[in-house]
């Protein structure tokens, strides 16, 4: 990741007060803060699965075990 859009993302987003008071307002900000959260955690698993290819087939195995006994 290019060192500008870290500086960019660690960055705190300001918070209005009127943001702080309305209910549509606080449950956008959480959507934003939630869909980055999403955003990097997929990315962070992307990188493990690249770094560790052994490790991710393994995982890939597992699950489809799991699916493949799961019982309805």
């Amino acid at each position: 990741m290019p060192d500008g859009e870290k500086r960019k993302r660690d960055q705190p987003v300001p918070q209005e007060a009127e943001v702080q008071q309305d209910p549509e307002g606080r449950d956008a900000a959480r959507r934003r803060r939630r869909a980055q959260f999403l955003r990097e955690l997929h990315e962070a698993k992307a990188l493990r699965d690249r770094v560790q290819p052994r490790r991710a087939r393994a995982a890939r195995m597992r699950q489809a075990m799991r699916m493949r006994t799961f019982r309805w």
